[in-house]
């Protein structure tokens, strides 16, 4: 019988204990014995649920119990997480977790950390939700040198285009409409302003090029400028409007990263990633581009993600994944100024610059971000074109 615990018992803690009932007799099977989850921390009141009696408030139960040797962190933010994560991982047991934060800002602290005490630190479930993409990246991509990642990283943002794209919703109401349903937290500036995403493809990143890619230190933005104008007027060039993180390679081997809006072509694959669902492709030098789709968050489909770590982290108790990269010394972020691309310009620009025009807008030729300064000017509401 293999002991486990839970940290956190909100939409994913719950989603976790959910999947090891459901599907116990499967997950048995695959790790070749019984896994019981011995405890749940949380502070809140649970006394209703059936599985009331493994509630605990005291971490370090956990800490001590030299029987729990995997544990599920999904209580979410840099505050008791981290500390518990530490101390989890020098008491020698296992972390996996779906807390992308965590991951993006102290990850490769984290991992030193499991490396030191032989344990894993495994996050599959912090990047996509339910979507494989990072051990993927780590063994089935293993081959290759990785030159771009670009996708749809937030449920959240991707629904309110959704609605403003194909039912003329207004930003505000879309996102009124999300909260409603329960994909924006009352307070949505991490998704809208892109933060979310930008830690996805900080931890993305990290794995492809092996250097920590500071959040802070990447150019964000978000959505919640987009008009229904601009949709109009991208749909009449042939685009839809995407929030997309992005992490290419440059020639020097340096890299930039960034998050914001795009324009991105009708025919492309991530035109039709719609709803709360994400998109992410990925392009290897020797097996060219594959893409990644799912359901990017969600309850089942997070803890899904989250389970699998643990099993794999008990399967290689013995062996523990090789999973590490720098601590940002090698200062990998290139100016994003000197990325050069195609412009969406509402209103006029130079004809020299002029790729495509519209009545209200044009496309530019492909160029960087000065020179599209010295062109137009400010630029209010310029897009670069995917």
């Amino acid at each position: 019988m293999i002991q486990v615990a839970i940290m956190g018992h909100g939409t994913v803690g719950s989603g976790v204990y959910a999947v090891f009932e459901m599907n116990a007799r499967e997950i048995s099977r695959a790790v070749g014995q019984p896994v019981e989850v011995k405890y749940v921390l949380d502070l809140r009141d649970f006394s209703s649920l059936p599985y009331a009696d493994k509630f605990i408030t005291d971490f370090s139960v956990i800490e001590n119990d030299p029987e729990v040797t995997v544990v599920a962190e999904v209580m979410g933010g840099v505050g008791a997480a981290y500390e518990f994560t530490k101390r989890c991982l020098k008491a020698g047991k296992s972390v996996c977790t779906s807390n992308k934060e965590l991951v993006a800002t102290h990850g490769e602290e984290l991992l030193a950390l499991a490396k030191a005490h032989n344990v894993n630190y495994l996050f599959e479930a912090s990047v996509g939700g339910g979507i494989p993409v990072i051990r993927p990246m780590m063994q089935c991509l293993a081959a290759n040198r990785i030159d771009e990642i670009c996708g749809i990283l937030n449920g959240t943002t991707n629904y309110i285009l959704s609605e403003m794209i194909h039912k003329g919703v207004s930003f505000e109401d879309a996102l009124k409409q999300a909260q409603a349903l329960g994909y924006a937290e009352n307070d949505p500036t991490a998704d809208i302003e892109g933060h979310d995403a930008c830690r996805k493809i900080c931890i993305l990143s990290d794995l492809a090029f092996g250097d920590k890619i500071d959040p802070n230190e990447v150019s964000c933005q978000g959505i919640s400028k987009i008009t229904l104008k601009d949709v109009a007027l991208a749909d009449e060039l042939g685009y839809v409007i995407k929030l997309i993180g992005r992490a290419k390679r440059a020639e020097n081997g340096k890299i930039y990263a960034f998050v914001a809006p795009h324009l991105v072509a009708k025919s492309s694959p991530l035109a039709a990633v719609e709803e709360v669902f994400n998109g992410i492709m990925v392009t290897g030098n020797a097996v060219g581009e594959v893409m990644f789709y799912g359901q990017g968050a969600g309850k089942l489909a997070t803890a899904s993600a989250v389970v699998a770590d643990m099993m794999d982290a008990i399967a290689h108790a013995d062996k523990r994944r090789p999973v590490e990269w720098g601590d940002g010394s090698e200062k990998l972020l290139l100016p994003l100024d000197a990325l050069e691309s195609a412009w969406y310009v509402p209103g006029e620009a130079p004809e020299a610059i002029v790729d495509r025009k519209i009545d209200g807008a044009v496309i530019t030729k492909p160029m960087t971000a000065n020179a599209l300064h010295e062109a137009v000017g400010e630029a209010a509401g310029a897009m670069r074109v995917l």
